[in-house]
């Protein structure tokens, strides 16, 4: 028998009820809520733009406790204690300066921003909510894909030794993106949808003893095959060099043709490798220590278990008072990453340094 995998599952605090969302769009429909619905959280209401958004949305979802008329009036609500922000990233600072001004804790859809002059408004906003006493976290649910979790686990057990390289293939097919909002955001695969992998590979490097991401560089490409009325290039790299000198590569070939989809991964260290890959059924993780390959057992899915543990994270920080681990802090440092790599994009692709 197997020993056990790491638990790489949502962990809670007793009390897991007072959130709202205020968003209530696809995405939260889609993921947010059937995973507080799997894991017995207590949302209070949901409130979005579109009455049309949240016409049947207590048919579906009966657990949800209300419709708000408004965000003012959700916002006001005393029963709420978290927000869960999941509207698009223009904006989003507002947004969370006023649940902080209400005294709410905040769980932020990702991107957190993707704006420069943003970053710079960040540490004056957790300033301020340091002092109203509450916490702001940043939905980086991929965080909590199992295998990708697994292996952050085992590299803060030093399974592998010390971070030497980390190694991300995209060997999927695209999501739609032509006449889609995403397909407006210039440089989109390296800005937006690589976000997750740009922050799982800088927390490997961090825990593996490889130190803060110091270089990015980057290319994006259009490809043969793809539609003349797509925005963006379906083709993009980005390399990352940490302090200590490991390597990171990230890849996106375009629109994969494979009858095997997945997102396999290696993260090679100085006593072994770590094996595996994520997403559409291909979820797999495997120890290699130059000896023999051992299989980790994995449970869950990345859709929906990795949403509700991103909300869990933000609700036992506040438990055990404490920062989330995915706290808007430590997400920033993913966008400093990934605006770098828009950076290095639009200059040619050459090195783009990213200080302290």
């Amino acid at each position: 028998m197997s020993p056990p995998g790491p638990d790489t599952g949502p962990r809670f605090p007793e009390d897991r009820g007072g959130v709202a969302i205020l968003g209530a769009g696809t995405i939260a429909q889609s993921a947010h809520l059937p995973a507080y619905g799997r894991y017995g959280v207590g949302v209070t209401g949901v409130w979005s733009r579109s009455l049309d958004t949240t016409a049947r949305i207590r048919d579906r979802f009966p657990f949800v406790g209300r419709v708000y008329a408004a965000a003012e009036e959700l916002l006001g609500d005393p029963e709420v204690r978290y927000v869960d922000l999941a509207t698009g990233p223009e904006g989003r600072l507002d947004w969370i300066e006023a649940a902080v001004d209400a005294g709410k804790h905040v769980l932020a859809q990702k991107p957190l921003t993707l704006s420069a002059a943003d970053l710079g408004r960040l540490p004056a906003l957790l300033d301020r909510a340091d002092a109203a006493g509450v916490r702001i976290a940043v939905n980086h649910n991929g965080r909590w894909a199992p295998p990708w979790r697994a292996a952050t686990l085992l590299l803060r057990d030093g399974r592998v030794g010390d971070v030497v390289g980390v190694t991300h293939l995209h060997d999927k097919p695209l999501p739609p993106l032509v006449g889609t909002p995403f397909d407006e955001v210039p440089h989109m695969l390296l800005t937006d949808y690589l976000l997750h992998w740009v922050d799982i590979t800088r927390t490997w490097l961090a825990d593996g003893g490889a130190g803060r991401v110091v270089s990015v560089q980057a290319t994006d490409d259009r490809v043969p095959g793809q539609p003349a009325e797509a925005r963006n290039p379906w083709a993009a790299t980005l390399s990352m060099r940490a302090a200590a000198g490991a390597t990171a590569v990230l890849r996106i070939v375009g629109d994969v043709v494979t009858s095997r989809p997945g997102c396999p991964f290696w993260v090679h260290g100085t006593r072994g490798s770590l094996r595996g890959s994520v997403l559409l059924d291909s979820d797999r993780l495997e120890v290699d220590d130059g000896r023999s390959r051992v299989a980790v057992p994995l449970t869950g899915a990345w859709f929906v278990d990795g949403f509700a543990a991103a909300l869990g994270e933000l609700m036992c920080a506040v438990a055990e008072d404490r920062e989330p681990e995915n706290s808007a802090a430590d997400a920033a440092e993913s966008v400093r990453l990934v605006l770098a790599a828009r950076e290095s994009a639009e200059g040619g692709g050459g090195p783009v340094e990213v200080g302290p």
